[in-house]
């Protein structure tokens, strides 16, 4: 029986009566995890459910994707919800519903928590095979909304998976030092835990299946309304571990070097002239058709 017995198989609808105390039981569990608060929930949606997610990856290669491929984060692909077919987008349309929303409040004791309408970093993600996503924590704050992010839900959708085929999640303690938690992204397990500036986790470790297939996941954020101007926003936070030769994001590093140092106004001129430069040549370059 999965755990969220209360989603219905073909609509991917949450009962409201049966998830109003679902996960209770689990969040002492959650709340004492270490490195920092999470669960590891194995057959979490009904079976069907991940099949349809499944096939959805078929039909969506011809859909809006943003493609990843840097040091940091390479041969990632994320599919929007919105351009998915409808089953799946009613899916992910349910994820932001009041009771599978009661769920998380339950299991994470975080209340008040609000969902992301334009699944922003969010939907379904892929890594093809030689790809990673290195150790990092995400980005705090949800400009557009001006909330605080506080929940990553992970789900993964690789049948038979095994750890020597790499894309394990890794979860990282505040300083670095070392892995204390390791997930090997088997199909229907989710995975759920706080996102902090210190939440440091990834996959760093490049897919390797023998068969060539992609790791595939769902992913989902959630917020509350108690972001503040006292707080220091940032963008995704790469780590290096240690003894390795992961590079450092110094594109990022620069950025908030200069928003640290150089006051507003002067960063909107910069930006300014930065785009009227690259407008003047853009200009000439003529569309192409392939």
């Amino acid at each position: 029986m999965a755990f969220l017995d209360e989603m219905n198989a073909q609509t991917g609808l949450v009962d409201v009566a049966g998830a109003r105390d679902k996960g209770r039981d689990l969040h002492g569990v959650y709340d004492a995890a270490a490195p920092f608060p999470h669960i590891v929930i194995d057959d979490f949606l009904p079976r069907p459910i991940i099949d349809m997610c499944l096939k959805e990856f078929d039909r969506s290669r011809t859909a809006d994707q943003r493609v990843y491929d840097r040091a940091q984060e390479r041969l990632k692909r994320e599919f929007k919800p919105d351009d998915l077919s409808e089953g799946p987008r009613n899916l992910f349309y349910s994820f932001n519903s009041r009771p599978f929303i009661r769920v998380l409040e339950n299991i994470t004791g975080i209340k008040g928590l609000m969902p992301d309408p334009y699944y922003m970093g969010g939907g379904f993600h892929e890594i093809s095979n030689g790809g990673h996503l290195s150790i990092h924590a995400d980005f705090n704050h949800h400009k557009p909304l001006d909330v605080e992010r506080r929940i990553n839900v992970l789900i993964y959708l690789n049948d038979d998976w095994r750890e020597e085929y790499g894309g394990t999640l890794e979860l990282w303690d505040n300083d670095m030092k070392g892995c204390v938690v390791s997930v090997v992204p088997e199909a229907n397990r989710c995975v759920i835990f706080n996102t902090t500036s210190f939440s440091n986790h990834g996959n760093p470790h490049p897919v390797n299946h023998p068969e060539g297939r992609s790791r595939k996941s769902i992913a989902l954020y959630y917020y509350t309304a108690t972001w503040s101007d006292e707080k220091r926003g940032h963008t995704t936070q790469f780590r290096t571990r240690p003894g390795t030769g992961d590079q450092k994001d110094w594109a990022v590093r620069r950025e908030e070097l200069v928003a640290d140092f150089i006051p507003p106004i002067v960063r909107r001129g910069l930006a300014k002239v930065k785009r009227t430069i690259g407008g003047r040549r853009a200009a000439p370059q003529q569309p192409t058709r392939q």
